[in-house]
């Protein structure tokens, strides 16, 4: 009987800390949930499938300033953060082709790569 409640006491535990370090990577980590400030730039992909939206943020007095870019699929309106990169003021965009972007030197592809400065 004695077990069975540790089991259950440890099974407990270990669902609280997946939970809280699941809210700590969604709150501080995740690129997604960063928005975009000033719209510095906006380029279609050649095929017209996708827009890069390209933004700078000011993070305040004591920080530099952060380019973020966003990728908008224009058949289905879903928007997501691709590239995030501090500090950086401005933003170098080429389209290789349908699916593939260059931003200041780095090449993603849209539909599955992400950029963050915080992970190199």
């Amino acid at each position: 009987m004695k077990r069975k409640k540790l089991l259950i006491f440890l099974l407990c535990a270990l669902a609280v800390f997946a939970l809280c370090a699941y809210g700590v990577y969604s709150l501080f980590f995740d690129i997604q949930r960063i928005k975009g400030q000033e719209k510095i730039q906006e380029l279609t992909s050649p095929d017209g499938q996708y827009t890069l939206l390209a933004y700078l943020n000011n993070g305040g007095a004591t920080t530099n300033y952060a380019v973020l870019c966003s990728v908008k699929n224009n058949q289905t309106g879903k928007t997501k953060n691709i590239y995030w990169n501090y500090p950086c003021w401005n933003a170098e965009v080429t389209w290789l082709d349908g699916h593939t972007v260059t931003i200041n030197g780095i090449v993603l592809n849209v539909g599955s790569d992400t950029f963050d400065y915080r992970n190199p």
